[in-house]
């Protein structure tokens, strides 16, 4: 149940986000989801790809400064209030989320989730029956 989301350190400067795309294109990796967070100065990409491992390595040898990070990721129905769901579980068992990202496709909906425990998280949101992505179904093409 745990995913393995890349976070990769961005100057904040033309073509950065290009090569991070072409290099992983390049590998045959592909980016099921990301999100960007930026400054003046910099930017971090979170990015869920098809190849973790091979992914980081990459990057690292091409000089970018880069570390894996353990997130959850629920499969929730697109409909109002399916998140709210989610979330009023995990405030209620007092996890505390750092960030989060989704994107939605029909009539599914995919919540990234960097919990303060992950497998607290992972457990309770089992417990309340919350449907949760498996790592098998996101690292293929």
């Amino acid at each position: 149940m745990i995913i393995k989301q890349l976070s990769v350190f961005l100057e904040n400067r033309s073509g950065r986000l290009n090569k991070v795309s072409s290099l992983l294109g390049e590998a045959g990796i592909n980016m099921t989801a990301f999100t960007i967070a930026d400054t003046n100065d910099y930017g971090i990409l979170r990015v869920i790809v098809t190849d973790p491992e091979k992914a980081l390595a990459i990057l690292k040898e091409n000089d970018f400064l880069v570390k894996l990070t353990d997130v959850v990721m629920l499969k929730s129905p697109n409909k109002p209030g399916a998140l709210a769901r989610a979330l009023h579980i995990l405030e209620t068992e007092n996890i505390p989320i750092e960030y989060m990202y989704a994107f939605s496709i029909g009539d599914s909906a995919n919540i990234v989730i960097r919990p303060a425990n992950v497998q607290k998280c992972i457990e309770i949101l089992r417990s309340h029956e919350v449907e949760l992505m498996r790592a098998s179904e996101l690292y293929k093409v």
